[in-house]
């Protein structure tokens, strides 16, 4: 058997594709933790932070924060990113175990007092937090009725050396698990990755029917994930990760005072209870690069949860599209808007209605999406201009505006205002249906001028009405001013009218004899 490529997805080695990219930021000088936060804050780029913290450790920052880097990831550009990361997730390939002593990820082993998260370089990354968070971590958990892995994306608030909060409020696989757990009175064996590839964070967010989820990860990278098992507890983790936090959450349920944290909307979640994870290993590579993911702050578009979050909503919309209308062509979920309210659709009308299936499908779909955007293929919904555009000449808020409530919601969203259950809005920017070739729809192109026979003016139009551009071309000229005589001869002599879309036509098609 073939050795499997422990370095190909490795987060050191994309980092370093970033950097010869321009997408990433590299600062070599000694910078303490407290500035990690605003070196991230709002940045546009990946920062590599090469001597963090008084032990100089290398940390790695906002490696997700805009669609160019994710697409970068998958091996793809921005255009054809969904597209793949669709594909990935509905192929998934099952993973390949390897030995301990092949795995990177077990280079150095920490048991014990050994295992210590306060000497990892986590920071604190907003000012009200309630602790530093460690909040790249991809969490790994075998269900105990199905034997399947699950995976998902969770933070942890440092609670001291051996113990930390994990966020388990929002409905997941995780605390369904955790919960017939805590009903047993036992104890759920739980790792965390820390130091992943865009890919794997990708699979770890998307929704899917029951799998063992390693293998959509499997999928998303295009390969199968070398995974081993835990030192200590009955886990598998990718082989390949920087670092792996292995431990468990005690039975004891939400009892943990967690937050408050900045979160992904753009504003801090308050102080919640929530679980309790015990370290009992660490694990890492032995030039481990630490990864600090950004949430919240000035800029959240800009940030690797709104990224992840639009890339797993648009996955999810068009999940939902491909079954309620014939041709959806496009999904864009804003990262300004947290990668999960503002959705803008394109799709190619076939039938009347289509555009309110749309907007329906995307009501009811896994997504939780607050306000939804239909426009016509003609749009490029990963353009603000041309949306604006859209909404501004395709839209009546008395005939194409749908509202409708009692939805499910996400309790982060202070505009609920204490409510359980939140309203949507459809917005249909389409043109009305058949009205594709209508002139009043037709958008403005420069002219091009045709190539065809010379010709005289007035014999053209003996043929039929023209354009202006016509009789340029039935003349032959490339300046235009040429025509204006002409036709202001056939005006004086009565002979020439227009039509209501424009074109010129002669009253009297009959030449006259000179």
């Amino acid at each position: 058997m073939n050795r499997i490529d422990t370095e190909a997805f490795r987060l050191r080695r994309f980092a370093e594709e970033l950097v010869a990219a321009g997408e990433c930021e590299v600062r070599e000088a000694p910078t303490d933790l407290i500035e990690l936060g605003a070196a991230l804050d709002a940045n546009a780029k990946a920062v590599w932070f090469k001597a963090a913290g008084p032990e100089r450790a290398e940390v790695l920052g906002n490696v997700m924060g805009s669609r160019r880097r994710l697409a970068l990831a998958l091996g793809t550009d921005e255009k054809g990113f969904p597209a793949r990361l669709r594909d990935g997730i509905a192929h998934p390939i099952a993973p390949v175990e390897i030995p301990s002593s092949d795995a990177p990820v077990h280079e150095v082993v920490l048991e014990g007092n050994d295992a210590d998260m306060a000497k990892l370089p986590v920071h604190l990354q907003h000012a009200l937090d309630g602790a530093p968070y460690i909040s790249a971590g991809i969490d790994f958990a075998r269900d105990p009725k199905s034997g399947l892995t699950n995976i998902g994306c969770r933070r942890l608030m440092l609670r001291g050396r051996h113990s930390a909060g994990i966020d388990l409020n929002a409905p997941s696989d995780l605390r369904a698990i955790y919960q017939t757990a805590v009903a047993k009175g036992e104890k759920l064996p739980l790792a965390f990755a820390v130091g992943s590839h865009p890919a794997d964070f990708l699979a770890a967010l998307a929704v899917t029917p029951p799998l063992d989820e390693i293998h959509v990860m499997g999928g998303v990278r295009g390969a199968a994930v070398p995974i081993v098992k835990c030192k200590t507890i009955d886990a598998y983790v990718p082989a390949d990760a920087e670092l792996v936090l292995e431990g468990y959450l005690d039975p004891r349920g939400l009892v943990e005072p967690e937050g408050p944290y900045g979160e992904y909307i753009g504003y801090y979640g308050m102080l919640k209870r929530n679980p309790v994870f015990h370290l009992t290993a660490i694990t890492k590579r032995h030039d481990a690069l630490f990864q600090t993911v950004t949430i919240g702050g000035k800029l959240i578009g800009r940030t690797d949860t709104a990224q992840l979050g639009a890339a797993k909503t648009e996955a999810a919309v068009w999940n939902a599209l491909q079954q309620a209308i014939r041709e959806p062509v496009a999904v864009c979920c804003t990262g300004s808007s947290g990668g999960m309210y503002n959705v803008r659709i394109a799709i190619k009308q076939r039938y009347p209605g289509e555009p309110r299936n749309a907007i329906a499908a995307v009501f009811c779909s896994t997504a939780d999406v607050k306000h939804v955007i239909v426009v016509d293929e003609d749009v490029d919904v990963f353009s603000d201009e041309q949306v604006d555009w859209a909404l501004a000449t395709r839209f009546q808020a008395d005939r194409d505006l749908v509202v409708a409530s009692g939805f499910r919601c996400v309790p982060l969203d202070p505009s609920l205002a204490g409510a359980r259950t939140g309203a949507k809005a459809g917005f249909d920017c389409t043109k009305p249906f058949g009205k594709t070739g209508e002139f009043d729809y037709l958008v403005p192109e420069p002219p091009v001028l045709p190539a065809r026979p010379k010709l005289s003016i007035e014999a053209l139009l003996t043929q039929g009405p023209a354009t202006y551009l016509d009789l340029m071309a039935a003349l032959g000229t490339r300046d235009g001013r040429e025509v204006l005589p002409i036709i202001e001869k056939l005006y004086d002599e009565g002979r020439l009218g227009r039509l209501e879309d424009g074109r010129y036509a002669l009253t009297d098609p009959q030449p006259r004899s000179s």
